[in-house]
């Protein structure tokens, strides 16, 4: 049984574009899927269709044997996490009470011990612990970033899909937060989605990448020693580019842009 299926999907917006055009593939294994490609080729989307936030126009999508919209909302979210690209939150609760907020899924009638054990062990994992009893809304967007990968550890979930996860951190912590979501799939067997711009980390950290490729279609799936090279980067980035060897794994150099 596949964790994640999708079986010819097509999506769009009501307005009658088409985001998404005949989009299948399938994950067995927990892996670190990293899904990459230009700006307005449905990356986004992609995990939103998946998680269940947006229905497609056609196709299916199944999380482990089950299409997602048998799922339960509050049954969804124990197994998917979302973690979005910029949190929306304004809010003067502490950083313990907004990481809290994840766990409505599996809390009962109040807060108990082990959630609050989950939440500072997910504070502690994101190097944010000393941040706990902060306004939220006195924070750094990088540490609002943090804050909302923690949110999303909290629910314990089975897949945790998280947009542009590294947007907002210095490199060190780029590096930090893509390592830790590596470490997720090979030691804990949970399955990490992220959307990502750099190739780079792409490269060096997941084990499976996505190129999408606009309108809306999969350029290629694979290895990312299969996938990242000066053809795809020339197909579909439009960008001159040289590949080096980063320790078995592709390093990408950027030339130009291509007229």
């Amino acid at each position: 049984m596949s964790i994640i299926s999708l079986d010819n999907v097509v999506c769009g917006y009501g307005d009658g574009r088409t985001v998404l055009e005949d989009i299948s593939f399938q994950i067995d294994k927990p892996e670190y899927v990293c899904i990459i490609g230009p700006n307005g080729v449905g990356k986004s989307t992609l995990i939103r269709v998946v998680d269940g936030l947006i229905k497609p126009k056609s196709g299916t999508v199944s999380v482990f044997g089950r299409s997602v919209e048998e799922y339960d909302l509050r049954d969804l979210s124990k197994i998917i996490g979302y973690v979005p690209v910029i949190s929306s939150d304004f809010n003067v609760m502490s950083v313990l009470d907004t990481v809290l907020i994840g766990r409505y899924s599996r809390q009962k009638w109040r807060t108990s011990k082990e959630d609050i054990a989950v939440a500072v062990k997910a504070l502690k994992a994101m190097e944010i612990e000393d941040l706990a009893e902060r306004n939220f809304n006195e924070l750094s967007a990088g540490q609002h970033q943090k804050v909302s990968i923690a949110r999303g550890l909290v629910q314990e979930p089975k897949i945790l899909m998280l947009d542009e996860p590294t947007a907002n951190l210095d490199i060190r912590h780029q590096i930090y937060v893509s390592a830790f979501l590596r470490r997720l799939s090979d030691k804990a067997g949970m399955t990490c989605f992220t959307v990502s711009h750099d190739l780079n980390l792409a490269a060096k950290y997941a084990t499976k990448v996505i190129v999408l490729q606009k309108p809306g279609k999969i350029y290629a799936i694979g290895d990312p020693n299969d996938v990242i090279n000066k053809q795809m980067i020339h197909d579909v980035y439009n960008v001159d580019s040289e590949i080096v060897d980063d320790h078995g794994t592709p390093h990408v150099i950027l030339q130009g842009v291509l007229r």
